[in-house]
């Protein structure tokens, strides 16, 4: 979805040319999987992170396309609604210290934009920001550019908008809209892994596995519009924004857009690319001259604009890409976790994902048939609404019949298998210790930036502050210890 586009406006000739180069491209791109040692190559980390523009109240700005000219650098991109910013971090190597290096890149990308926005505001990172009020949404606050009109027209014609949204959680909120800026309000913190071999099969479905327990422990968005809702409510709103309503058990007829996937993944990764094209109608059918499949029988490796733009406007919570540059790869994306509360919180999360995920990979097969993939999806959602204090479903190769355990006890029970999959990727001793103990430490206080959230909040509430008043003090002591890059394991109290 990061590519330049100017059309707005398409015919039925026009999805049905971009349908039939969709499967082209697939044909390619199974030719390319094919050849010997493609992928192979050292492993490597990415990320990028979405923020919040703020005011020096605390409350949306919408001023990103002034601050990204004010800042002058490629790697600052819009989005989807103008108090937002994104920032891609260059890739590192996972060798030696990796988080610590994408620590300090936030920190430093901080500093440059604190600079840019004072005396007027500020940035933050954070998965939903509570000063966000219902004049923040609609057509008056999307990005003026042609990739996100387009956009919000296609989703617009693909969603029942009668549906509106509804979240329940301490608090019951119900809006009606008929636009994605709503969407827009997630903002998170999405992690590229490049494994070091070209299979990804078993890391894939460690990377499913895993993903509840990442939600639980790095939930950072339990209020929208002064409701208490989900720990970490960017999954209910993010569906609903978008599908207009929340999947369920089972498959819905159609698939939702945003999902959890489909089930565990049993041969190639191929299977991912065609249940995108297979199982949900483009909505963007812009065409690129390029024949796939004549420059991958040529030898070359081909673009696949149409597969990757596609891809693109659907938006599972983990995914698979494909990279055509210089060195052509697979990776995955983790598109969970929310942003902030911290950079520090933020690495220690990265490195719980990917040590967890590759320590997992070589011993996760024989879990899979003792987890049926919708007790998966159900411990997201589980995951989601309650965060640490979720109860989920974890498979045990000698079990005899499924058992609900706490998610934090669980996760605890798996940090040193999180410790080894560092290891095994080359991450030095003292940067794994460094990362996992701050998981270790949150785990022990039971406290997550949405534990922290709902606590001050209760607390301002109960000295009778108005929730719009209460909001705004949260959103201060917030961006106070956030902007200190304290841990929010060792956030005090307001």
């Amino acid at each position: 979805m990061g590519q330049s586009i100017q059309q707005t406006r398409f015919s039925k000739e026009d999805y049905q040319a971009f349908e039939r180069k969709l499967h082209r491209c697939l044909e390619a791109l199974e030719v390319v999987l094919h050849r010997p040692g493609f992928g192979a190559g050292a492993a490597s980390i990415g990320a990028e992170l979405e923020l919040y523009l703020l005011d020096n109240d605390g409350y949306p700005a919408p001023v990103n396309l002034a601050v990204q000219q004010a800042c002058q650098e490629p790697g600052l991109t819009l989005e989807l609604n103008r108090y937002n910013l994104e920032i891609n971090f260059a890739p590192l190597a996972a060798t030696g210290s990796p988080f610590s290096a994408l620590q300090q890149q936030m920190l430093d990308w901080f500093e440059r934009l604190h600079a840019i926005r004072q005396p007027e505001g500020q940035v933050m990172a954070i998965g939903i920001l509570p000063t966000l009020r219902e004049t923040d949404f609609g057509p008056h606050v999307m990005t003026d550019i042609p990739r996100y009109h387009a956009l919000a027209e296609a989703v617009r014609q693909s969603r029942d908008s009668s549906l509106g949204i509804h979240i329940r959680g301490q608090d019951d909120m119900q809006l009606v809209h008929d636009d994605v800026t709503l969407e827009g309000a997630c903002t998170s913190f999405q992690i590229h892994y490049r494994p070091p071999g070209p299979d990804i099969v078993s890391l894939w479905n460690a990377v499913q596995l895993i993903t509840p327990l990442l939600v639980g422990v790095a939930a950072n968005s339990p209020l929208l519009l002064g409701n208490r809702l989900w720990q970490e409510t960017r999954v209910p709103l993010f569906c609903q924004s978008i599908d207009g309503q929340l999947p369920v058990s089972g498959l819905p007829c159609p698939p939702p857009r945003v999902s959890f996937g489909q089930g565990w993944l049993r041969h190639s990764p191929l299977e991912l690319f065609r249940e995108t094209v297979q199982l949900y109608p483009p909505l963007l059918p812009i065409l690129s001259d390029e024949d796939p499949v004549a420059v991958a029988s040529a030898g070359g490796v081909p673009r696949l604009q149409e597969l990757c733009l596609h891809d693109g406007t659907i938006w599972s919570w983990n995914r698979p890409i494909f990279d055509p540059g210089e060195d052509p790869h697979l990776r995955i994306e983790m598109r969970v976790l929310p942003a902030g509360p911290s950079a520090a919180d933020m690495a220690a999360n990265a490195a719980l994902f990917i040590g967890l995920a590759q320590g997992l990979s070589e011993r996760v097969e024989p879990l899979l048939s003792a987890l049926p993939f919708s007790c998966a999806q159900r411990n997201f959602y589980r995951a989601a609404e309650f965060g640490l204090d979720a109860m989920i479903f974890w498979p045990d190769a000698r079990q005899n019949g499924l058992c609900e355990q706490p998610l934090a006890t669980v996760l605890t029970q798996l940090l040193p298998i999180a410790r080894e999959g560092l290891n095994l990727i080359g991450v030095a001793d003292d940067e794994v210790n460094k990362w996992i103990s701050l998981i270790e430490e949150r785990l022990q206080n039971r406290q997550n930036g949405a534990s922290w959230q709902l606590k001050q909040y209760n607390s301002l509430l109960a000295q009778s502050l108005s929730r719009r008043d209460a909001c705004q003090r949260l959103v201060q002591g917030y961006r106070m210890h956030s902007d200190a890059n304290l841990p929010v394991a060792r956030w005090p109290e307001l």
